[in-house]
């Protein structure tokens, strides 16, 4: 099991390479993408403990 892990990770990984090369703008899309979601969820997190502790 381990080794199917390290193996997807390292699929992962040279996928992740592949776009950067091939497509940066897209790439760059993606992540931005990524963060605004973080982003969200942290808001989402913050506005219901408020909620909770009024």
């Amino acid at each position: 099991m381990a080794q199917a892990k390290k193996i997807v990770l390292y699929m992962l990984i040279v996928f992740v390479l592949y776009t950067i090369i091939k497509t940066p703008a897209r790439a760059a899309d993606l992540v931005q993408v990524g963060f605004e979601g973080i982003s969200d969820a942290a808001k989402s997190v913050g506005e219901f403990m408020t909620e909770l502790t009024n």
